[in-house]
């Protein structure tokens, strides 16, 4: 997965709280075998009218002032309900490489840094601002540093700016700064894993089997 240091992007809002799993990527779209190409079906039900292919333009993924956003804005226990990989697959396929909300699902946490999403949980309040400055100037950028730890926003008018630092998990700091998943942490000791190999059959033959 890609090295992830500091993404500055415009943000795409969608605050509301205790968005489950199935709202993120719903069951009829886990027929698929392979990990890419749910981004289209991310927030499926929100995002387009009963057909499944007309867009609402009311939501705001559809809505062109949000077009390319990296930092997905939401509410409280995002990503709670069930513990299916696709949604940060959806969610990653979709370009968000940052989401920022009050509190998370612990395992949706988790699978989210398995495949290069940073999650950043802030105060509610710090949500609540960020939101605002988004509602007054779609094209305003945040800025994320995962190595400083630190979340940016200017600001705008009379509304104070966002500079706030969050806490993660220092085992998914390092896989995402090295950009490494779970295939390439073990790749990581290839050196070992080898010398373990050509070792093996001298102390531990392995028997055919009859």
């Amino acid at each position: 997965m890609r090295p992830f240091t500091t993404v500055r992007s415009r943000a795409c809002p969608i605050p509301s709280d205790d968005i489950d799993t199935d709202q993120i990527i719903p069951k009829q779209y886990l027929k698929r075998i392979e990990r890419t190409g749910f981004g289209p079906f991310a927030f499926a039900e929100w995002r387009y009218e009963d057909d499944g292919v007309t867009p609402r333009p009311d939501f705001p993924m559809n809505r062109p002032e949000h077009a390319g956003a990296e930092v997905l804005l939401t509410g409280r226990n995002f990503g709670c309900g069930s513990s299916r990989e696709h949604a940060p697959w959806a969610l990653e396929d979709a370009g968000f490489r940052v989401i920022v909300a009050s509190s998370f699902a612990d395992i949706f946490r988790s699978n989210c840094g398995k495949v290069g999403i940073l999650c950043v949980e802030l105060h509610e309040k710090d949500v609540q601002r960020l939101l605002e400055l988004v509602e007054a100037d779609p094209a305003v950028e945040l800025e994320v540093d995962l190595e400083a730890q630190r979340l940016t926003a200017p600001a705008i008018g009379a509304l104070a700016g966002v500079d706030v630092e969050f806490a993660v998990d220092p085992h998914t700091r390092h896989c995402l700064i090295e950009g490494l998943d779970d295939i390439g942490l073990t790749l990581a000791h290839e050196d070992a894993i080898t010398a373990y190999e050509r070792q093996r059959a001298a102390y531990r033959p392995l028997v055919p089997t009859p």
